[in-house]
């Protein structure tokens, strides 16, 4: 079925008619549509992690927390993915003609797999950039203690901070949050 799937391009209008209909997700890259692979444990622990934390520091405030199964829409590129986790200021804004389809993500999460270690630090990275919302990236080792943090300082520039030691904090720009990595990392075996 994947095979099938990658020979055809389709349109945008295509990919969401099958993706109603089917019982695992699929990114839609510009008309090829690419199936997404199961994560392991760890990877949807981390994710669940970092969308709880996010949860409890922003109730109240005006701001969304999705985690997984939130599509987001990237028009500049064609894009459909779905983010790990993804943090968003109200109002939330929904791709014309859809209810399901995000397109103002300020904050976005990746857990790596060796699968998608480069795409999510490359041409994913670059798609997201797109999106004039979007201000923070987070990328996630699930192997390791090991979290890139790119913060957008001006048009064009990104600040990359790397946080590898269990005691560190982590505070994020777009909501005002600080996260310990060792809760971040809560119940993940890494060496």
């Amino acid at each position: 079925m994947a095979q099938a799937l990658e020979q055809r391009i389709y349109t945008p209008d295509e990919y969401l008619e099958l993706e109603l209909e089917a019982e695992t997700r699929s990114e839609f890259r510009n008309g090829v549509i690419i199936p997404m692979t199961g994560g392991t444990p760890d990877h949807n622990e981390l994710a669940i992690n970092l969308a709880a934390l996010l949860k409890l520091a922003v109730r109240g405030k005006p701001y969304r927390i999705f985690a997984m199964d939130q599509r987001l829409w990237i028009p500049d590129r064609q894009l459909y993915t779905y983010p790990d986790v993804m943090v968003i200021a109200k109002p939330l804004q929904l791709q014309a003609g859809r209810k399901d389809t995000v397109t103002n993500p300020g904050l976005i999460a990746e857990v790596l797999s060796p699968s998608t270690h480069d795409y999510d630090h490359g041409a994913k990275f670059s798609a997201y950039r797109t999106l004039d919302s979007f201000q923070e990236y987070l990328l996630i080792d699930q192997y390791r203690i090991h979290v890139e943090h790119y913060v957008k300082t001006a048009a064009h520039q990104w600040l990359l901070s790397e946080y590898a030691d269990p005691g560190m904090s982590l505070a994020l720009i777009t909501v005002e949050v600080t996260i310990n990595i060792l809760d971040l990392y809560e119940n993940i075996d890494v060496k």
